[in-house]
């Protein structure tokens, strides 16, 4: 009787795994074409987790993660009462602050503006000018911007004196450090990230344009209601991505940008991290500092989801 039971079961089982081989073959180029991603994700994203761990023990490399001894949250308090706090925070958050407010404006004008051209010619030309930084390496940009504000062959250093302003060490200066940071980061990638808003804009239906027209409405009008309503869920998705990476400033440009000089204001997390973990061997305590900050990024971008979900259709889910 219990066999009579168990043989629909056994029959559903058979036919579902039988399903999955078939599309399993029908489909394995794509299996193929999607391995290598998905094994990179998982050796370079998933497995690190693991040694997540040592945030929460005193970590000895005689005894291992496993034989290392717990010590509960001794290393984020050591982390919170340290004098550094405060300033890593600030630096953080202000430099991450400054440029999405000046960077997240730029791709979307830039597609606008380049989708409002008529004249092929110059609008190639402008993408090739404004796309090329963009594949500069980060070590060769942050050598650009040293030759540019070199205190004495610098050509903003020139220029500066050309006009009566006394430059000095531009580079060394702490104040400056955000806006050089900023900047250089606008002009390397603001072409490159208007390509996604400029995809966004071809795929608006060209007879509400057509229609608008007729209506009697002006470019200006016609880009207020329907270019931005057209690229507003992509402005969405991106802004929600955006914020869920608000405390991760890039580590290699800071870092390749300190000098004794202006180390107040571009001392940041990453850079504090690759110190105090690297440098200094104090793996658990830089586990600790990490762990708080990809903790603060996944609350942020929660938060920003679920009122984005709250205020439109928008999400990631």
């Amino acid at each position: 009787m219990a066999d009579q039971t168990l043989a629909p079961l056994a029959v559903r089982t058979g036919t579902r795994r039988d399903f999955h081989r078939a599309r399993f073959r029908k489909s394995w180029q794509l299996w193929v074409i999607i391995s290598p991603p998905l094994l990179w994700l998982i050796i370079f994203r998933y497995v690190p987790m693991y040694g997540a761990q040592i945030a929460f023990k005193d970590f000895s490399i005689v005894k291992g993660i496993l034989g290392s001894p717990w010590i509960g949250l001794v290393n984020f308090k050591r982390f919170f009462d340290s004098y550094q706090f405060g300033r890593l925070i600030s630096n953080t958050i202000g430099l991450s602050l400054y440029h999405f407010f000046a960077g997240f404006p730029l791709p979307i004008i830039l597609a606008i503006s380049l989708n409002e051209s008529f004249n092929r010619s110059f609008k190639k030309t402008v993408q090739m000018i404004t796309y090329a930084p963009h594949f500069i390496s980060t070590v060769v940009m942050v050598a650009i911007i040293m030759q540019f504000l070199d205190p004495r062959i610098g050509i903003i250093t020139k220029l500066a004196r050309l006009v009566g302003l006394d430059a000095g060490n531009i580079i060394g200066q702490a104040g400056l450090f955000k806006t050089i940071y900023v900047v250089s980061d606008l002009w390397q990638h603001t072409g490159y990230g208007s390509i996604i808003y400029l995809a966004a804009l071809s795929s608006i239906d060209p007879t509400l344009h057509e229609a608008a027209i007729v209506d009697g409405a002006t470019r200006g009008q016609r880009i207020v209601h329907i270019d931005f309503p057209g690229i507003l869920p992509t402005a969405v998705i991106l802004l929600i991505l955006r914020m869920g990476r608000i405390m991760n400033v890039g580590f290699e440009k800071v870092f390749l940008l300190q000098n004794p000089l202006n180390l107040r204001t571009s001392e940041i997390i990453a850079t504090y991290v690759y110190k105090v973990g690297l440098i200094q061997a104090d793996f658990a305590f830089s586990a600790a500092v990490g762990l708080f900050n990809s903790v603060i990024n996944m609350a942020l971008l929660l938060m920003v989801n679920r009122i984005a979900r709250r205020l439109g259709e928008t999400s990631l889910w």
